[in-house]
């Protein structure tokens, strides 16, 4: 699985996305969305860096 990378294709749209390994875009979060995922939630193991939205 490739790491997350934020991106800002417009200005007020901050969005992570994965790339495949052909550099398509394979996922997009919304930064929001994603930060106020991760308060909600408490992971029970360890990611590695990057790969935060991968835990359950």
């Amino acid at each position: 699985m490739s790491q997350r990378e934020l991106i800002e294709p417009h200005k007020g749209d901050k969005r992570y996305v994965r790339r495949d390994e052909n550099g398509r875009f394979t996922e997009s979060d919304d930064v929001s969305r994603s930060l106020s995922q991760d308060v909600r939630k408490h992971a029970s193991s360890k990611k590695p860096r990057n790969q935060g939205d991968k835990g359950d």
